[in-house]
């Protein structure tokens, strides 16, 4: 069926940027049957996953210092997400007015009903979160005594002042802005827990930090930036370069109704949705950065713990900059005018550390052909990503994953990627060793110092399609190839494993009592007995 489109709708695609090309590959990309990588077998120990060893630590580290004090570090995290996710059991509740009532509530919780056992939880160790002073502030303000309220079981008006603008409001603001850590003289966002952990591997004198964020919550940022980013410079010596950038609307996407043709609204407007984090390979390769670290913005510790976390950052950063050097420099004997033994080299180089899965016939081709495919193999942009033992988390995991061409490659993979209606399929996925925790660090230069154009090294087909429902209509809607998945599916990959204590994601609320984010006077004393 062919599409047209109104003169409305090229008002509006022009006002987000997007062609009408654009709109109608999106479409075509809809009709694809099939959208699954083809997993060959997990990343483990040694086939595929690296481990540093003792004899290699002091060199990275060494290298890693070396590339600090020069000022080559920036770090990048996307904190535009909203925390409804992490407050999604009590937004829940807060929407089912009878499960408030302390009867009901006490008959729910008998029955084990989930969200009334999570919303008591709640209650009972409502102290332990570092945001009940905000909260108490907030109540008391308009009059209301939390203790009360807790004592009177009127949860609602607690809940609306948890949740909603007329309290703290967190259930609609991003996750860096919520208080995670609290400490003697002061609790702390995550924000801020981003900024002082940066301070120790991006350099003394100065720790460049990149926020994506909303366009909506420009102001709250800017807001919390002028108020913290002072006091934390002052105290550790540095100076903070911190920048943000929004998602942009030209990398929205069309959806699509069950017919695979563009839905459009009750105005008949064509509906258009942010494509996920695959979109942030844009504002990455903006950046006009050098060696640059990815990490969430929910994926932070108190100090107690922020040694871990700078020893492996400062390791993987320094493996890094060693396997850059080593590639920087293959690749201008390959462009010299003696380029003959680099070949021999690269091609060395190429199939022991950064596991390149050389075609079949390579050894047979002329010399000038094998230079053009280790020219192209290796001018291409460098990733290290951190691993950690697979423990259940949800998320993405290392694979080796055949391509169009039949050679392999080292991709993360996510599960929503994999065609788990296949037998063999499901078993590899459920047969993963480690675990993608979104600890990385790139480099985005290529041998002559110039910036990669990054949307360059994308698989444009490693879409993800999902269903979702828009006023009550379901829809089909695009992803973009993700981030740290089809966004750099075709750059230079290497997994190195680091140990667990270097994950604490924040994905639930009931992930801040985890002793991991709770002040070492609220642990139990391990030592009695």
């Amino acid at each position: 069926m062919k599409i047209r489109f109104t003169d409305a709708d090229h008002t509006r695609m022009k006002s987000l940027g997007i062609s009408p090309a654009c709109v109608l590959d999106q479409v075509d990309t809809f009709r694809r049957s099939e959208f699954f990588v083809r997993l060959i077998r997990p990343c483990t120990l040694f086939d595929g996953v690296r481990k540093i060893s003792d004899a290699d630590v002091g060199r990275y580290m060494g290298l890693h210092a070396s590339a600090a004090r020069r000022g080559r570090f920036t770090k990048f995290v996307p904190a535009s997400g909203a925390a409804t996710r992490m407050f999604q059991s009590l937004l829940n509740i807060f929407y089912v007015p009878q499960f408030l009532e302390i009867d009901e509530l006490q008959k729910r919780v008998n029955q084990g009903v989930s969200i009334a056992c999570d919303f008591k939880h709640f209650v009972d160790e409502l102290e332990k979160f570092p945001f009940v002073g905000e909260l108490r502030k907030a109540l008391t303000g308009d009059g209301h005594s939390l203790d009360e309220l807790l004592r009177y079981g009127r949860f609602r008006t607690l809940l609306e002042y948890l949740l909603t603008e007329r309290g703290i409001n967190y259930g609609n603001l991003p996750k860096a802005m919520l208080l995670f850590h609290s400490y003697p003289e002061e609790n702390r966002t995550a924000f801020e827990e981003q900024l002082i952990e940066s301070v120790e591997y991006l350099g003394a004198d100065r720790a460049g930090v990149h926020f994506t964020i909303g366009e909506e919550h420009q102001t709250g940022f800017l807001a919390l930036e002028r108020e913290v980013c002072q006091r934390w410079a002052e105290r550790y010596g540095t100076t903070f370069d911190v920048s943000f950038s929004f998602q942009k609307s030209s990398t929205n996407t069309i959806a699509v109704d069950m017919k695979g043709m563009p839905f459009r609204d009750r105005l008949g407007r064509l509906h258009f949705r942010p494509a996920g984090h695959g979109a942030l390979i844009e504002n990455l390769s903006d950046l006009d950065a050098d060696l640059v670290y990815i990490k969430n913005v929910d994926n932070v510790v108190p100090d107690r713990l922020k040694e871990p976390v700078h020893f492996w950052k400062k390791a993987l950063g320094g493996c890094l900059v060693s396997i850059q050097d080593s590639v920087h420099s293959l690749l201008r004997r390959l462009t010299s005018p003696d380029w003959g033994p680099a070949v021999r080299d690269g091609a060395a180089f190429a199939s022991r550390e950064i596991l390149l899965d050389l075609p079949a016939a390579f050894q047979t081709w002329p010399e000038d052909r094998k230079r053009s495919f280790l020219l192209d193999a290796l001018d291409r942009p460098i990733r290290v990503c951190g691993v950690v033992p697979n423990a259940g988390e949800p998320g993405g995991a290392p694979f080796w994953v055949e391509g169009e061409n039949g050679r392999l490659s080292l991709q993360i993979v996510e599960k929503a990627q994999v065609n788990l209606n296949s037998p063999e399929q499901k078993a590899l996925w459920n047969s993963s060793t480690h675990f993608n925790p979104v600890d990385i660090v790139c480099g985005v230069r290529n041998f002559e110092g110039k910036p990669f154009d990054l949307k360059k090294f994308i698989d444009p087909g490693a879409v993800i399609i999902t269903r979702k429902s828009v006023h009550g209509t379901d829809v089909h809607v695009l992803e973009l190839p993700g981030l740290w998945n089809g966004a750099m599916a075709r750059w230079i990959t290497v997994f190195v494993e680091v140990p667990p204590i270097t994950f604490n994601p924040v994905k639930s609320i009931f992930d801040l009592l985890r002793p991991e984010h709770q002040p070492e006077d609220h642990l139990p004393n391990r030592t009695a007995g």
